[in-house]
Order: C-alpha cells, then sequence, then structure tokens
C-alpha cells in the first residue's frame, strides 16, 4: 500500500535550453526514487519539458523554478519563471490551446500538456515571497501509479 505521506522535491536551473535536459533528469531521478512507474515518469518529464521550454522561449528569465509533488496517487508539476517580454502573451495563448493553432512551438506545446494531464492552469507568481508579482507559474497534474512504497 502506497503511503500517503507527500513527497516534494524543488530546485531551481538557468532559463537555458540546455537546461530542459537537467530538469528532465532531475525528475526522473526523483520519481525512481519515490518508486513512480515508468509510464507516469515518462508523462511527467514529458510535461516538465513542456513547461520548462515555454518558460526558457518566452520571458526573459534568469532562472526556472521547479516543483514537484507527489501526494497519494496524484503528481504534479509546477514550473515558475520569472516574467519579462512575451510573458503575458505567453499566458494568454496558453488558456485555451486549440488543436491545428499556429501560434508556433510554443502553442503545440501547451496543446500536448492539456492532453497529457488530468488537470492543468497558470497563476501569477511572486519572487521569493514579496507582494510583487513578477512571472507565472504553470502547473499540471496527473494520476501516478507506485510500483511500492
Amino acid at each position: 500500500m502506497p503511503t500517503t505521506r507527500p513527497l516534494r522535491d524543488a530546485f531551481h536551473l538557468p532559463a537555458r535550453d540546455t537546461s530542459v535536459a537537467v530538469a528532465r533528469a532531475r525528475v526522473l531521478e526523483r520519481l525512481r526514487e519515490w518508486y513512480v512507474d515508468d509510464e507516469s515518469s515518462a508523462d511527467a518529464q514529458l510535461l516538465m519539458s513542456e513547461l520548462f521550454t515555454n518558460a526558457v522561449r518566452h520571458t526573459d528569465s534568469e532562472k526556472v523554478s521547479c516543483e514537484l509533488w507527489v501526494i497519494g496517487v496524484r503528481l504534479r508539476l509546477e514550473v515558475t519563471d520569472e516574467g519579462g517580454a512575451g510573458s503575458a502573451a505567453r499566458v494568454e495563448r496558453a488558456v485555451v490551446p486549440r488543436p491545428g493553432d499556429d501560434e508556433g512551438e510554443s502553442g503545440r506545446g501547451l496543446l500536448l500538456v492539456s492532453v497529457l494531464a488530468d488537470d492543468w492552469g497558470i497563476r501569477k507568481a511572486q519572487a521569493g515571497g514579496s507582494d510583487m508579482v513578477t512571472g507565472h507559474a504553470v502547473w499540471a497534474e496527473l494520476e501516478c501509479h507506485r510500483t511500492q512504497s
């Protein structure tokens, strides 16, 4: 019987294309430690890639913050950018991804997120506990299966 104790990991990476692979590897490593099955882990890695890539390509962020939770049978990923150029437009496009949308790669990425995730969304984010909104957090949740506890 899997434990119901929430599991959480948080990390920050430079906002560069090369960090996408590092984020994927971190997610895979953590999910293996938490005994999450291969299918759920693969979906989580793909979701992290899409969310992280979107934050890098459509903001002026210097770093991207990532969080990963497993709570019961739910897996949640959240990627937070620091805002900047294109951030507001990215959020507007992300609200309702549509098949055949010609918005470019980011539109297809968020369409993939909407297909893979059971639920996902966007919220405004604050930097370091300040009251100033600086960016956006995009999150995705899916069911996860664990091989043992």
